[in-house]
C-alpha cells in the first residue's frame, strides 16, 4: 500500500521558511481550518498566544500531487550537512548549456528570495547532467537539478 509523505523541516522561523519554499516550489500555504478566513483568526479562536503563532506552518502542492511540507520551530540551530535533501527539478528535460542556463536563472531567482548559492557542478556525461547546490534561508542544502 502506498503512503502519503510529508516532509518536515526543523527551523527557527516557520513562516519565513514556508514562504521561501512556497516560492521555490510553487506551493501554497495550507488553508486555515473550518470557516476561518485566516490562520491568525483560527489561532486566536483556539487560544494560541501571539508568541506561539509562528511555531508551525504547512504548505500544499496546489495540484495535490506533491508531498505536504511541514515547518516546525525548534530551539537548536542547524549543526551539520543534511543527510537527506530536496532536488528541485528546475530543468529536467534540458541538457548541456541549455540546462545549465536554466539552472542559473532559477538560482538567481531563489537567491533574490533568500537562498544561498553553494556550488555549481558542471555536466559530466554520461551520468552527470550538471546541477547547482543551494541552501535555503536557514542553511538547509538542496540541489537545482
Amino acid at each position: 500500500m502506498a503512503r502519503d509523505v510529508q516532509i518536515t523541516f526543523d527551523c527557527a522561523d516557520p513562516a519565513k521558511l514556508a514562504a521561501f519554499w512556497a516560492e521555490a516550489l510553487g506551493y501554497r500555504l495550507q488553508d486555515p481550518p473550518g470557516d476561518f478566513a485566516s490562520w491568525e483568526e483560527a489561532l486566536e479562536a483556539a487560544g494560541v498566544p501571539p508568541e506561539r503563532r509562528n511555531d508551525a506552518s504547512a504548505l500544499r502542492d496546489p495540484d495535490g500531487s506533491g508531498p505536504r511540507l511541514f515547518f516546525q520551530r525548534v530551539p537548536e540551530g542547524k549543526r551539520a550537512k543534511n543527510r537527506v535533501h530536496l532536488d528541485v527539478r528546475a530543468a529536467p528535460d534540458l541538457e548541456g548549456e541549455a540546462r545549465m542556463k536554466a539552472l542559473e536563472e532559477e538560482a538567481e531567482r531563489l537567491v533574490s528570495h533568500g537562498a544561498t548559492r553553494i556550488e555549481r557542478h558542471e555536466p559530466d556525461p554520461p551520468l552527470g547532467a550538471g546541477h547547482i547546490v543551494m541552501a535555503d534561508p536557514e542553511g538547509n542544502e538542496f540541489c537545482l537539478d
